[in-house]
């Protein structure tokens, strides 16, 4: 199994979140929201032409731009 970004789950996928890239403010904003390293998470909606995503992380839908998601490297079925 190899990583890849968060993006590229399609509706329904879940995965687990390996790491978390881009600057230390952005990886303190995802951790505040419950999207760290070791979480479970499932890609409940991709919204077109590069707006944004909606997951679900521990039973809650958190909505997030695309840019930030592309910060997020996920394995499947872990």
């Amino acid at each position: 199994m190899n990583e890849e970004s968060l993006t590229l789950l399609k509706h329904g996928d879940t995965a687990t979140v390996t790491k978390l890239h881009g600057c230390a403010d952005l990886q303190r904003r995802l951790r505040s929201i419950g999207i760290n390293e070791g979480r479970r998470i499932r890609m409940v909606a991709k919204h077109p032409l590069s707006g944004p995503v909606v997951l679900e992380v521990e039973r809650r839908q958190i909505t997030i731009g695309r840019g930030m998601a592309n910060k997020i490297a996920v394995m499947r079925g872990l």
